[in-house]
């Protein structure tokens, strides 16, 4: 009888007991060029920085123009044998949704001309003339590469090279949500190199998770916000050219970072700045790529006719000031 009361007293002590409070947890490192900084809420951490690393490794194993054994680097050197697999295909399947929408805009076959220009891994090889230009584009296309139901990535030419740089990052840190998410994680914010995905909230805050969207004049070392949005389980990317650029040693020309697949060239349209909100962060960031390509017309376009997007632009208007264009959706997520 003794034992049965002390098994009941026992019980009724754990009974009582609160449950175990979550903690906030950070992790950094390196990823994609960049850094990463994810924060979230969990009882513990066991095996998380195993996993993170994990899809961080397959990502890069897959996508990568940097890694020279990544599957699409053998693919970009002709190798025709290689399997492709779920990452790149998603990638893929992505980049054909977006390349679609924006009318050929977004296109990941501009990586041989990214190369020349001198912002892809090999610096620049050529002198850009008219004559060469048009040697190039006929290497720039998404409808020339398909893959084949075997999992082989078919190009009309060897010489097609695809860059997946204006994606693959946004899709790497949806796979890490979806790491967090599957380790029944509810509570996140990864962000790396500037998109961000985030999920449930900052329960220290008790509040959405917010982040800002950056001034155009400020230093690298000192940036600051224009705005500031909630993200309600949503992502961020942006892209711009007001720091992405490269003048020529020889003939002083300024080419930037966005290359236009439809000219061949690389230079600015009148959007300085693309800020973009989406469900997933490969989408936030393909469209940010695709808007500063294609010019404020027909960006603001193909935002009011997308589903599920928000935009934050910058532009040059016709008196070299800077103009600011914020779709509705996207003034609803800002902080007053």
């Amino acid at each position: 009888m003794k034992q049965i009361l002390l098994l009941i007293s026992g019980l009724l002590l754990l009974g009582c007991a609160g449950p175990k409070e979550q903690k906030k947890i950070n992790f950094q490192g390196f990823a994609f060029g960049t850094t990463y900084n994810i924060q979230l809420f969990a009882y513990n951490d066991t095996s998380l920085q195993q996993g993170i690393d994990k899809v961080i490794y397959d990502v890069n194993k897959s996508v990568s123009t940097y890694l020279y054994e990544s599957d699409i680097s053998k693919i970009n050197r002709g190798d025709s044998t290689i399997v492709v697999d779920d990452i790149f295909k998603e990638v893929f399947r992505i980049s054909e949704t977006v390349y679609t929408n924006s009318y050929g805009y977004f296109d990941p076959t501009v990586g041989i001309l990214r190369n020349a220009y001198g912002f892809g891994e090999k610096g620049a090889r050529i002198e850009i003339t008219p004559k060469a230009l048009d040697s190039l584009r006929d290497f720039v296309g998404f409808r020339k590469v398909k893959i084949l139901a075997d999992g082989r990535v078919k190009k009309e030419n060897p010489s097609i090279y695809l860059d997946f740089n204006a994606v693959a990052k946004g899709y790497g840190i949806d796979l890490l949500g979806n790491f967090l998410d599957s380790k029944n994680i509810d509570n996140y914010i990864i962000e790396i190199g500037g998109e961000i995905v985030a999920k449930g909230k900052n329960i220290q805050r008790e509040q959405f998770w917010t982040t800002g969207v950056e001034d155009l004049d400020s230093e690298v070392d000192d940036r600051s916000n224009v705005a500031v949005v909630k993200l309600n389980n949503e992502a961020m990317a942006g892209s711009g050219n007001y720091r992405k650029f490269r003048i020529d040693s020889v003939s002083g020309k300024k080419f930037v970072h966005t290359i236009n697949p439809l000219t061949g060239l690389a230079e600015a349209s009148d959007v300085t700045s693309a800020t973009v909100i989406a469900s997933t962060c490969a989408l936030a960031d393909a469209y940010a790529t695709a808007f500063m390509a294609m010019g404020l017309a027909r960006s603001k376009t193909v935002i009011t006719q997308t589903e599920d997007i928000a935009a934050y632009l910058t532009f040059v208007e016709s008196s070299n000031d800077i103009g600011t264009y914020i779709s509705q959706n996207f003034k609803n997520k800002m902080l007053k």
